[in-house]
């Protein structure tokens, strides 16, 4: 009996992302719309609702398409390995507190709190690069294989700069477990002492999903449509669940570790407590996808040496700094503790010394950041000119007469 509830688990949280890709592609659509001034979907449907359902089925119907000199093996595995990682990664998310029985591994609401949750996001995140990789690659198209060169190498760029954002968490907790980490920021948030890296690992993640202003994988001014140029019908449907999918994972993701999980904003969770920590989690994750959609509708696209500049000479560099800052910090102002369950873990409140001396390195290594490298990105300085004098053409009028 615990082996079917632990497998009912497991299914739920795998359909939760899934289900959730309609909605999302009807509420980008939306929120575009009206950052643009525009109407958006309105002709499928009352208020176009039914305008994703329509869009499912057209592409259901599509032919199948797969080019003669394309590898039809690799080409066929390659949406679903990007597909598959999006979607298991939600299984360690713990979306609301234990319910209140003698068995905490089957009372917790998540697939599996697993004692490494954070080691099991990483490990599962950095498998979906073989998908874009092997989609460009087997379809034997310079724009698809330029694209997937792109994103292998974005991919590992920003996933390095991800890890160093996770760190300073995992070092003021003490604990891989994500419940542990939730239980920590009961009274305190990690966005306030660790505001640094709640920003940072929030632009690797958009860069890790290869969302605008990140999308240059797929960038369609360059590479037609990049990896999945070759790819139509429902297999070019998987690529684009796969990355609704990973916007999912990022936003709940970083609800867990810095906007304190299921927590409230306010006092604690009072009666009805499963039913109102499952909305506070729900409107948190929903606020990150928003940010998502914002920066799609106003953001231009990177060049591609400014991409790999701002994740080597930017992201990197800062997020280390920070990881050796918040060891000293915690070295000397360690916070407060209570157990968990496999040991002692950290408990954060206001009124202790380590949040605050945080917080301002956190700002003062901001600063800093600006000060150094706002001028030094390539392109961002005035009268820089990308285009060698001796090489530029002069067009002439021809004399008249």
């Amino acid at each position: 009996m615990d082996s079917l509830i632990l497998l009912g688990k497991v299914i739920v949280a795998l359909l939760i992302p899934a289900t959730m890709v309609p909605v999302l592609i009807y509420a980008e659509r939306k929120i575009v719309a009206w950052i643009q001034i525009r109407i958006g979907p309105n002709r499928v449907g009352p208020a176009g609702l039914m305008q994703p359902i329509a869009d499912a089925l057209k592409l259901l119907l599509k032919e199948d398409l797969t080019p003669l000199s394309a590898d039809k093996v690799v080409f066929a595995i390659a949406p679903i390995v990007m597909l598959i990682p999006a979607l298991i990664t939600f299984v360690v998310i713990p979306y609301a507190p234990p319910l209140q029985g003698h068995k905490p591994h089957l009372d917790t609401l998540a697939g599996a709190d697993l004692n490494i949750g954070i080691l099991y996001y990483l490990a599962v995140t950095s498998m979906g690069i073989y998908g874009v990789f092997l989609a460009g690659w087997s379809s034997n198209n310079k724009y698809s294989l330029m694209g997937g060169l792109r994103s292998s190498a974005q991919m590992l760029s920003y996933e390095t700069s991800m890890g160093l954002s996770i760190l300073p968490v995992l070092m003021i907790t003490g604990s891989l477990r994500m419940s542990d980490i939730i239980n920590t920021q009961a009274d305190c948030w990690f966005c306030v002492p660790l505001f640094l890296a709640f920003i940072t690992y929030f632009i690797t993640g958009v860069a890790e999903t290869n969302r605008s202003p990140f999308d240059l994988p797929e960038a369609e001014s360059e590479l037609v449509a990049g990896y999945h140029t070759e790819y139509s019908s429902f297999r070019f449907a998987m690529f684009f669940m796969g990355e609704y999918a990973n916007m999912v994972t990022v936003s709940a993701i970083t609800t867990t570790l810095f906007l304190g999980g299921w927590g409230p904003f306010i006092g604690g969770l009072g009666p009805f407590s499963w039913i109102l920590s499952l909305f506070w989690f729900l409107i948190k994750m929903f606020f990150f996808l928003f940010i998502f959609f914002w920066l799609r509708a106003t953001l231009p696209r990177f060049r591609y040496d400014q991409l790999m500049y701002f994740g080597w000479k930017v992201l990197l560099p800062l997020t280390l700094t920070n990881v050796m800052v918040t060891a000293v910090i915690l070295l000397f102002f360690p916070p407060a503790t209570q157990p968990g369950p496999l040991g002692l873990i950290s408990k954060l409140s206001f009124d202790q010394p380590f949040v605050w001396i945080m917080l301002v390195s956190q700002l003062v290594l901001i600063v800093i950041a600006l000060a150094l490298t706002s001028a030094r990105l390539p392109g961002a300085r005035r009268g820089v000119r990308l285009v060698d004098p001796s090489r530029e053409t002069t067009l002439v009028a021809a004399p008249r007469g």
